[in-house]
C-alpha cells in the first residue's frame, strides 16, 4: 500500500459550489498542507487529505483530512 496526498479546491459559480479542477497530488503531507494554504485565499474552500491505496488490487482506505478551510461540499469527509 502507498500513501497518496491530495489537495482539492472548490469555487463558487453563482450559488453552486464546484471543484476547481481535478485534485492535485503532493509528495508529502506537509507539501499537501502547504499547497492548500497557498490556494485558500483564492478559493471558496480547500481540503488536503491523505489516502492509503493499493493500485494493484484497486483498494483504497478511508481518506484522512490533513487540512480544511472555507466552504466545502456538505458531507465531504465528515
Amino acid at each position: 500500500m502507498a500513501t497518496m496526498y491530495m489537495v482539492q479546491s472548490f469555487q463558487l459559480k453563482g450559488r453552486k459550489l464546484e471543484a476547481a479542477g481535478p485534485p492535485r497530488l503532493a509528495k508529502t503531507a506537509e507539501a499537501a498542507i502547504a499547497a492548500a494554504e497557498r490556494l485558500a485565499p483564492t478559493r471558496a474552500g480547500v481540503i488536503a487529505y491523505s489516502q492509503e491505496a493499493d493500485v494493484e488490487t484497486d483498494t483504497y482506505d478511508e481518506p484522512r483530512v490533513l487540512f480544511k478551510t472555507g466552504t466545502l461540499p456538505q458531507g465531504l469527509m465528515e
